[in-house]
């Protein structure tokens, strides 16, 4: 029986350092969502949650609260037991591997939409939401605004450089600005889209390799670790591309989708895109990832119709067992199992 779920996937990815010695630390595929179609009018959610895949490709374990608009989640790549959440009244975090959960933030800080963490040091902890960037340098227990320097405040992706920690990422309403000394302050990345960046990642296969997808420009590519990036797919040009993934394994395959956009993926570094939309439950895709585990699989969610997997580059979907959700991200976190 399909479960209606609305949610948030990411995949969690095997992380070098081990929290003991008999701790596993496995790569899983996470959900987190805010409701479904099933969510009754009601100022306390029934639907949303955060989301492990458990055995099988349609079984998923609820992890965490359940609080309005779960919007993602990290964390620490060297205590993987540490755990947060971004979520639309602030960030909760557990030190105990998602045993017991607290809310960090305070009642000015609200609407967080992503977390990094330094993975040289988790006391460094960046989050970004529609308000602007949030930072702690004690593990989460106390935090501040770190918005020297943005034109504009309203982010959704913020990612840490892990060649260099000093080095921070971050997607906003007015295009790609970077730090370098841990988000005292931020520079606009020149030639970055102007348009709020809705989506981005970096390449496991090649890390000077980049992907950002936009409101209302489309795909962007950066082929020198974030420094310029350039329009990547007329296909997409002038949509709103909401989801975007690198293969980890192979640094030419990508993909992004969007509203109306349906599903678009490459297989040589972005020259050229196909359509991969034939077979989806909706063209209104809201999110996407490549499996560390499963090589070359792609997950896909769509607007409340379902997410699907595929295992042939697009050819073919298989049904995902979240029908009715919305989901709000997909990425990659280590777990201990």
């Amino acid at each position: 029986m399909k479960r209606t779920i609305f949610t948030l996937i990411s995949f969690l990815a095997v992380a070098s350092a081990s929290v003991a010695a008999d701790s596993a630390i496995k790569s899983k595929l996470f959900t987190a969502f805010a409701m479904t179609k099933a969510q009754q009018a009601s100022s306390l959610p029934t639907d949303s949650g955060i989301f492990l895949q458990g055995p099988g490709d349609g079984a998923w374990d609820r992890i965490g609260p359940v609080i309005q608009a779960m919007n993602s989640v990290a964390s620490d790549p060297s205590d993987p037991s540490k755990i947060f959440i971004a979520c639309g009244n602030g960030i909760v975090r557990s030190l105990d591997n998602g045993a017991s959960w607290r809310m960090v933030t305070g009642w000015r800080e609200s609407d967080f939409t992503k977390i990094s963490i330094d993975p040289r040091n988790g006391d460094n902890i960046y989050a970004a939401s529609v308000w602007g960037v949030s930072l702690s340098r004690d593990g989460g227990e106390s935090w501040q605004a770190a918005n020297k320097g943005l034109a504009e405040q309203y982010c959704r992706c913020v990612i840490v450089d892990e060649r260099n920690s000093k080095r921070v990422l971050l997607g906003t309403d007015d295009g790609v600005y970077e730090s370098r000394n841990r988000a005292e302050s931020w520079t606009a990345v020149r030639n970055s889209p102007k348009s709020n960046i809705l989506r981005m990642a970096r390449s496991g296969a090649d890390l000077d390799l980049w992907i950002a997808g936009t409101e209302g420009e489309g795909v962007f590519l950066s082929k020198n670790d974030g420094k310029t990036w350039e329009s990547a797919s007329s296909e997409l040009e002038g949509t709103n591309v909401y989801a975007v993934a690198l293969n980890p394994k192979t640094a030419s395959k990508m993909a992004a989708g969007g509203w109306v956009a349906g599903v678009w993926m490459s297989d040589d570094r972005g020259k050229t895109w196909k359509d991969r939309s034939a077979g989806l439950p909706s063209k209104n895709v809201t999110a996407m990832t490549y499996d560390p585990v499963h090589t070359d699989r792609i997950w896909v969610s769509t607007f409340e119709e379902g997410t699907v997997f595929s295992d042939d580059n697009g050819e073919t979907w298989k049904d995902g067992n979240l029908d009715g959700a919305y989901v709000l991200d997909m990425d990659v976190i280590p777990v201990v199992d």
